[in-house]
């Protein structure tokens, strides 16, 4: 599936109530799953990690279809290495 399709899938399965619900608390609901993927990834295997990453992904994409961002326009930031340098691997200084 590609990020395109995920977006798609996202909206027709939970759109309606993503959009009753707002911005502001879908956010919440995101920070939350991130929580949870950091318990996964300090705490728990491997089978929990890949469950709680896909949860944060659906998060994630639901608040860019609430902010009508799509994400693989978002995603394509990325897709020749850093944004900021536009090297891969990333030759940014980091301080």
């Amino acid at each position: 599936m590609d990020l395109a399709e995920l977006q798609a899938t996202i909206r027709a399965t939970y759109g309606e109530a993503d959009r009753a619900r707002g911005v502001d608390a879908t956010f919440g609901w995101f920070v939350e799953e991130v929580g949870e993927l950091s318990r996964a990834i300090r705490r728990e295997g491997h089978g929990r990690q890949v469950e709680e990453f896909g949860d944060v992904l659906a998060w994630l994409v639901t608040l860019a279809d609430l902010c009508d961002v799509d994400i693989t326009e978002a995603a394509r930031r990325y897709g020749h290495g850093c944004p900021k340098c536009d090297a891969s691997p990333c030759t940014c200084v980091h301080g």
